[in-house]
């Protein structure tokens, strides 16, 4: 994915992560020293020269649907878990700050204590200043996952792909940590990953990107200078896109 000079073919991408990302060994909340090194990752891609903006989930703070299951109105429970992300948010743009990086929390609630309401040029000049910047708050609506608002925001932002962090190194036909039998995709379809319920992101999600043309490059976070790594052409992924 790089050019003869060594330097990225992507000029513009959006890296999705979960919130369970940010909790390193705990089981709960933000664990500042994982929060610092995903920082350390993003600023070796930033140093490429690459546009960067970033999903962050609230899973480690907490989950809509979780609470709607427990009796929570589903509404409240999402808007609940939307300013979990904005937290999420916060956390990384204090980390990338720390490493020198201008960043900007963006949200789809409006709370311009914390950060800036979504406006999409204003976003995209952002991008073009080489500011890092972190979507939160999902879309702004109810029954929209992050991966949905990952794409979306992707989609508006002319993003040339979507790198999803993730525990594992690429798409799997089974669950590796269950089946050590489990076979890895090197490249898959959004058609095959609908059909095969594959779980690289909700279907609305994966629809999105398919409409748009937009490729989700799913890899290890917990690898080392693995962000870096496939925009320098290097590692193990998975590239999910048409045929």
């Amino acid at each position: 994915m790089t050019d003869n000079s060594g330097k990225s073919s992507y000029n513009r991408v959006l890296l999705k992560i979960s919130g369970e990302a940010l909790m390193g060994d705990q089981g709960y909340g933000l664990h500042p020293p994982t929060v610092a090194r995903i920082a350390s990752e993003v600023q070796s891609v930033h140093e490429l020269g690459v546009e960067v903006c970033m999903v962050i989930g609230g899973g480690n703070i907490f989950r809509g649907l979780q609470g709607s299951a427990q009796g929570m109105e589903r509404t409240t429970a999402d808007y609940m878990g939307m300013l979990a992300t904005v937290m999420n948010a916060l956390a990384m743009q204090s980390a990338l700050e720390a490493l020198k990086i201008h960043t900007r929390v963006i949200t789809a609630i409006r709370m311009d204590e914390v950060a800036e309401p979504y406006i999409r040029r204003r976003a995209v000049r952002h991008l073009e200043k080489k500011r890092v910047i972190i979507f939160a708050a999902g879309t702004g609506n109810p029954y929209f996952t992050t991966d949905t608002a990952a794409t979306l925001r992707a989609s508006e932002m002319s993003c040339e792909a979507i790198f999803k962090g993730t525990k594992v190194d690429g798409v799997y036909d089974m669950d590796p940590a269950k089946h050590p039998e489990a076979k890895r995709y090197d490249k898959v379809t959004y058609d095959e990953v609908l059909a095969k319920h594959l779980g690289v992101m909700d279907a609305s999600a994966i629809a999105l990107a398919r409409d748009n043309g937009l490729p989700i490059i799913v890899f290890s976070l917990d690898e080392p200078g693995g962000f870096r790594g496939i925009l320098a052409g290097e590692g193990t992924y998975t590239i999910v896109q048409e045929k």
